[in-house]
């Protein structure tokens, strides 16, 4: 098993380049800003759904009232698709460009709804006047958004590295140059898409989403059967298990997938039919990865309650609140699970005997797949009952699926429990055992450089993770003790994709090691943001998000220069 590991992790600096791709982040980094509409909009199906379930219905006056609310934000999802894509893709080109040829994420982002426009959008006339089709404005038409959000952006890039724009004289105020700038990159990419369009229909009598659609029909239907779902969430275990985080590569290829499959399957529920789609965000956030990738809520709890290792005891109660709502970096770090040969297995085939048993009681049983969609954070066996429509054998399913992760990870659990153990005893032995506690650290506002920082009042801090968990429970525990002790700090969290508006009025960001594949375009952002940019390693980060009087010495420590604070025995690193 070590062997295999070691072979991994040979591969890892070419996972780490894929999954810092610029394609693939601008996907992700534009649905996080996305999720909001997503989650907001399936409130109001619940609300107006679920009631039938035990027989009560909506007047129509009513019902219209709520799904209008649905249809008018998940209805053009894929329109504001392409414009958030586009905009996150122009953030990572902009990086590229000099501060006075920066393309304007607002001119990208109309050109980019234009266009998708043109290419996914039917119109037609009645007696009444000229209307279009919606149809694939919604999830159907994420594919065709993410193309054009994908080659707008790169007209764009293409006009401004070579100053293919309208110059005007010096003496013309900036706002209206700029618009003028603006012009001939705008009319390119549109008339590309327009040209295209009329070529593209001409040859296949359809639009170019429907299209796609079309193509992708066996692909879609392939991915949802047993091989397919192995593969997939399978995949996400793997990542994440060699320090990558996983979502961040698989994601972006599944989303599409997810968003129109639960879209189906609210349908036929709505219908009265079997909603029978496995692949969903619902499926990964608390199926496949219950308590987080790896499917970790049975084992944060095993090493909580049943470990004889007084360090896997103490990570495993540490963790187990953030792990019942999905965060799950303190026990991928702290035990750690990650790039640990005892776990290699039950870390990959868990997930996908997850998902193996819920297709089982959707196929053979009947139970409906899952018909809504509802935050990431929300505990995993809830978040079950809820996302299948309240479905009675769900209970049943959940219990199931705690007694399968329960004996996947067990034998794996003692063995390593029993070699914790034993490497406490042989410490102990040795008089080397390590402080349960870490020395706290006394800081008062003198110790604060704020000559360093942009606005000389207070020492502001983003904390960047891959979901805005383990971020935020830093930056809480900043800000509190910022609070009780008078300090000038103030600190703020963000998912990866979610730190480009607050990042240019930080004076210091701190990653989370799953950022690591991040850090090279995280550092060209933070250098033209003149912020200084702060990497962690595993337990390290664990640690500092335990204590935040460590983590803002461990600041001041880097911000100053001096790295001494990352190493002495009292550190975040040794605590």
């Amino acid at each position: 098993m070590n062997w295999i590991v070691k072979q991994i992790e040979k591969a890892q600096p070419f996972f780490k380049k894929l999954s810092a791709n610029i394609y693939l982040q601008a996907v992700r980094d534009g649905f996080i800003s996305l999720m909001p509409i997503i989650i907001f909009s399936s409130i109001f199906i619940l609300v107006a759904d679920v009631p039938n379930i035990w027989g009560f219905y909506w007047p129509t006056a009513v019902s219209d009232s709520l799904n209008k609310v649905y249809n008018f934000s998940m209805g053009v999802l894929s329109l504001m698709a392409a414009a958030n894509v586009a905009r996150a893709l122009t953030r990572s080109k902009n990086v590229r460009l000099p501060k006075v040829d920066q393309m304007p994420e607002a001119a990208v982002m109309f050109g980019a709804q234009i266009s998708f426009l043109l290419v996914a959008v039917d119109p037609f006339t009645t007696k009444t006047g000229a209307y279009f089709d919606t149809a694939y404005m919604g999830t159907k038409g994420l594919i065709c958004a993410f193309l054009v959000a994908f080659i707008v952006p790169n007209i764009y890039y293409v006009c401004f590295k070579h100053h293919i724009t309208i110059k005007l004289p010096e003496q013309v105020p900036q706002n209206i140059s700029s618009a003028f700038t603006n012009i001939i990159p705008f009319a390119f990419a549109t008339t590309f898409f327009w040209l295209f369009d009329v070529v593209f229909r001409t040859l296949t009598h359809t639009n170019l989403a429907a299209w796609i659609i079309q193509v992708l029909s066996p692909l879609f239907t392939a991915a949802d059967g047993y091989l397919g779902l192995a593969i997939v969430y399978g995949a996400m275990a793997f990542f994440w298990f060699i320090g990558i985080q996983g979502p961040s590569i698989v994601e972006p290829a599944v989303t599409a997938i997810y968003l129109t499959n639960v879209e189906a399957n609210l349908h036929a529920f709505q219908a009265g039919a079997h909603a029978t789609n496995i692949l969903a965000q619902g499926t990964q956030y608390f199926i496949a990865t219950i308590g987080g990738t790896g499917a970790t809520l049975v084992i944060t709890y095993m090493f909580a309650l049943m470990s004889k290792s007084k360090e896997l005891k103490a990570v495993g109660r540490a963790g187990a609140i953030p792990v019942s709502f999905g965060v799950n970096e303190p026990i991928l770090f702290g035990a750690p699970l990650i790039l640990n040969p005892i776990f290699f297995l039950p870390f990959i085939i868990t997930p996908i005997l997850n998902v193996w048993l819920f297709k089982i009681f959707v196929d053979v049983l009947g139970m409906n797949a899952f018909i809504y969609n509802l935050p990431w954070t929300t505990p995993g066996p809830i978040g079950i009952f809820m996302g299948t429509g309240f479905a009675m054998l769900s209970l049943l399913f959940i219990v199931l699926i705690l007694v399968l992760d329960f004996a996947c990870y067990y034998p794996f659990f003692k063995v390593y429990d029993a070699q914790k153990v034993a490497e406490e005893a042989a410490a102990a032995a040795d008089g080397t055992a390590p402080a349960t506690e870490a020395t706290p650290v006394e800081i008062d506002s003198g110790e604060i450089p704020l000559s360093m920082t942009k606005d000389g009042k207070n020492l502001n801090i983003m904390v960047i993770c891959a979901g805005g968990g383990t971020s935020g429970i830093l930056a809480n525990s900043l800000n509190k003790m910022a609070k009780e002790d008078n300090l000038p700090v103030e600190a703020a969290a963000a998912a990866y994709g979610a730190h480009g508006d607050l990042l240019p009025d930080m004076d210091v960001v701190v990653l989370a090691p799953q950022m690591d594949a991040m850090r090279d375009s995280l550092k060209a952002e933070a250098d033209a943001s003149n912020v200084k940019m702060i990497t962690t390693t595993g337990k390290q980060y664990i640690d500092l998000t335990r204590h935040a009087d460590k983590a803002l010495d461990f600041i001041i420590n880097k911000l100053r220069g001096n790295d001494d604070g990352s190493d002495t025995p009292n550190s975040p690193a040794t605590a």
